[in-house]
């Protein structure tokens, strides 16, 4: 269940929304205008706003503005203006996605669940990760080691990384050259072993004596707590 917020100043539109939203599971409070609904969003910090951008106190484009200001809460537009450069300014401005009028509840639901899982995997990525004495924090870029610094080159960050956001779990070298290096599973699969191999001397391990890193062979590489 989410907690949303409708900015909404059509009255049959709002209760049709509200009703809808409600019967799918979500919490929903209303307001009418821009600077109430800035005010609930404040003070309520609801999950996800849907903005209507013909309210009638304040433009939702100018509203959108001042709630960047201060929150990155998700937000989705919700319009009957289907110009693309419209649509395009108001994502550039912060706008998390939108919907053209006229629409339905559930594809309105649809679109509140995709920002949200998007939202919830970006804070997956930048949450700090702690496995044994190693600690990896993805907004600084930084790795300690029992409290010592490790300096990485970024290919090897984001390699750790990677594996650090599934500990305990075989990653395949096809996943690691897909999602870390970019490039399609084939012949370039041996900068894996190379990097991992420069990982592991900078962990102050090596394959034949692994802490951390530990390959199984002929399926992938493991990030795991050493045991104690």
């Amino acid at each position: 269940m989410a907690r949303l917020l409708l900015i909404e100043d059509d009255p049959a539109i709002r209760a049709n929304l509200l009703r809808a939203l409600r019967e799918r599971g979500h919490a929903v409070a209303a307001s009418p205008a821009a600077m109430e609904g800035l005010q609930t969003a404040l003070a309520e910090k609801p999950d996800l706003i849907v903005l209507d951008l013909g309210l009638p106190d304040l433009d939702g484009r100018e509203l959108l503005r001042m709630l960047r200001a201060v929150s990155r809460v998700p937000v989705i537009i919700a319009t009957a203006r289907d110009e693309e450069t419209e649509m395009v300014r108001l994502l550039d401005a912060g706008a998390d996605d939108y919907v053209v009028k006229p629409f339905t509840a559930a594809q309105l639901d649809a679109r509140i669940r995709a920002v949200l899982r998007r939202g919830a995997a970006k804070e997956e990525q930048a949450a700090v990760i702690t496995v044994g004495e190693l600690r990896i924090d993805p907004g600084a870029r930084s790795v300690t080691l029992e409290g010592n610094a490790v300096e990485l080159t970024p290919r090897e960050f984001d390699l750790l990384h990677h594996l650090a956001l599934r500990p305990g779990q075989v990653v395949t070298k096809r996943e690691l050259l897909s999602e870390v290096w970019q490039v399609p599973y084939g012949s370039t699969d041996k900068t894996v072993d190379v990097h991992l191999s420069w990982l592991r001397r900078k962990l102050g391990e090596t394959a034949l004596q692994p802490r951390y890193l530990h390959t199984v062979r002929g399926v992938g590489v493991k990030l795991s707590e050493p045991p104690a």
